[in-house]
């Protein structure tokens, strides 16, 4: 409307978001009240006119912010009857306040002033507003609750509430279910092998403690398989405080960019924490070519993320849409990254390297592998990653549906508490599910299981991409090459984070498993 727009400075966290602020023409000075006061006249174009029939069609809405509350309203409305668009040119602002503080703040558009926009014409439009003042006993500190209460609704609650119940059953009697097979198959194993001791010392031996010699070999691709550990064990450090943060509640809505800034922030500092489990884990295994881990460890989830972030951005801006990352905003991530990523991550790795610590492993490994016997299809990584992966999603996917119609939707998310439960459930669903196939695996006398425990751990994190598939088709509006490639590009990103911080659950969960029972036998 007028020429001169001033832009808002924006935190990262809201540039990271996309938005982009400016500021409005309407003046709402405190206890003033306005009626019909102008904001501007105008002669619309025939090309502007087009614009706005284009943008009521498409259900535009505008999105004000007035003392940090948000208010939204439709540029105009299309009337099926008379087949016309209109333009909605009179807002009526309400403002409540409680002594000299703002409470609430409405805005509604006046049904009888419009513009008819139908036709290729120029027309003249004023602009005008309304505002009125009116006094609540309403406190300042619960001004948020309105907005936190649209996604905590007595229907939406009984539907978490029910997820949630439904996910626990499953998971008490899915782990009483493994714990009882475990405990009464590891009994009978254990009696047997300490009979067999006892009776012939030249028999055969069989299952998991035949494989003994073997069950502590390190797995093949040892850098590689630390870093991962690194990468995992970082993100997992990130859930835990995002999750902490969340149930303090700094992530009120419409704290906008709150999440986005804290996950920037606190990826970096915890760096270093990936740079010591890689580099010690790595040392346990007893590598040498440290530096080339620690560039495994430090690109493993950095490296995906950024070609994917510069392949989107690009997307954005060919679309010159504000999701495209202002130049700034790039030089600052640039900056976060080398000045304090990079260096926590090295001091990391130096400080696991000289934990020197040993890997404790109850058995002797023997100088010569032993063959892998001929096992069934099923028994293969895949069909044993699809059935790992499937019992902890079924855990989560109720949530799942809401956590991404508050990220790709409109909805907001508040209840973390209840999200806090369902992560607790799905990492004692992954670490059971992965020790039980874990232990199975052994006993068919297949000691190649360090790959395999953290596959099927992560395996969870392709299931999410499959619901994103499931989700984009049935459940969201999505349209075009911009959004469909943000939506597959970005949670790509997201279940890469899931499959490298399950992996490390699943695999933590086997090797506290195997050192277990091996503990439990006499082995040479």
């Amino acid at each position: 409307m007028t020429a001169h727009l001033k832009e808002k400075k924006e935190a990262l966290g809201e540039v990271l978001n996309g938005d982009r602020l400016v500021g409005a023409p309407y003046k709402l000075d405190f206890l003033v009240e306005k009626d019909s006061e102008t904001v501007c006249k105008k002669k619309l174009t025939k090309e502007e006119a087009a614009q706005f029939r284009s943008a009521v069609a498409k259900e535009y809405y505008f999105q004000m912010y007035y003392d940090d509350l948000p208010l939204w309203g439709f540029l105009g409305k299309f009337d099926k009857e008379a087949d016309k668009y209109y333009l909605f040119k009179h807002l009526h602002f309400e403002i409540l306040y409680n002594k000299d503080r703002v409470i609430e703040v409405n805005v509604q558009t006046d049904p009888n002033a419009l513009v008819d926009i139908t036709e290729d014409k120029k027309v003249d439009v004023e602009f005008m507003y309304t505002v009125k003042w009116k006094e609540t006993n309403t406190p300042f500190d619960k001004r948020m609750e309105k907005y936190s209460l649209s996604s905590s609704l007595p229907h939406h609650l009984e539907i978490h509430w029910f997820s949630i119940i439904n996910s626990c059953v499953t998971v008490l009697l899915l782990t009483g279910f493994l714990a009882t097979i475990l405990m009464r198959v590891l009994k009978n194993d254990f009696v047997k092998y300490a009979h067999d001791e006892e009776t012939a010392e030249d028999q055969e031996e069989t299952g998991w403690k035949y494989i003994h010699g073997d069950v502590f070999r390190y797995p093949k691709h040892k850098s590689l398989f630390a870093a991962a550990l690194g990468s995992g064990t970082q993100l997992f450090t990130l859930a835990i405080f995002i999750f902490v943060l969340a149930l303090v509640g700094v992530f009120y809505p419409y704290n906008r960019g709150a999440l986005f800034t804290a996950l920037v922030v606190i990826y970096a500092l915890t760096s270093g924490i990936a740079g010591y489990t890689a580099a010690s884990f790595y040392g346990q295994l007893e590598g040498t070519n440290w530096v080339r881990n620690l560039l495994l460890t430090g690109s493993l989830f950095c490296g995906p993320l950024f070609l994917t972030f510069c392949f989107l951005n690009t997307v954005a801006i060919a679309y010159s849409a504000t999701a495209a990352l202002p130049f700034g905003t790039i030089v600052v991530i640039v900056l976060i990254w080398a000045l304090v990523t990079s260096p926590l991550l090295v001091l990391g790795g130096i400080a696991g390297k000289n934990s020197k610590q040993e890997f404790q492993a109850p058995c002797r490994t023997t100088k010569y592998p032993r063959e892998i016997p001929p096992l069934p299809w099923y028994r293969g990584t895949l069909p044993q990653m699809a059935m790992a992966g499937f019992l902890p999603f079924s855990a989560i996917y109720i949530e799942l549906y809401y956590i991404f119609a508050s990220v790709w939707g409109h909805r907001i998310y508040t209840i973390y508490s209840i999200l806090f439960i369902v992560f607790i459930i799905l990492l004692i669903v992954t670490a059971f599910i992965t020790v039980a196939l874990t232990y199975f695996q052994l006993a068919a006398e297949d000691h190649e299981w360090w790959w395999r425990s953290f596959l099927c751990g992560g395996s969870t994190g392709l299931f999410i991409y499959g619901y994103c598939l499931y989700y984009y088709y049935a459940r969201s509006d999505m349209t075009g090459f911009m959004q469909t490639s943000f939506f597959f590009g970005y949670m790509a990103c997201i279940c890469y984070g899931f499959f490298l911080m399950l992996g490390v659950v699943g695999f933590r969960a086997s090797l506290f498993f195997v050192r277990h029972i091996y503990r439990s036998i006499k082995c040479e």
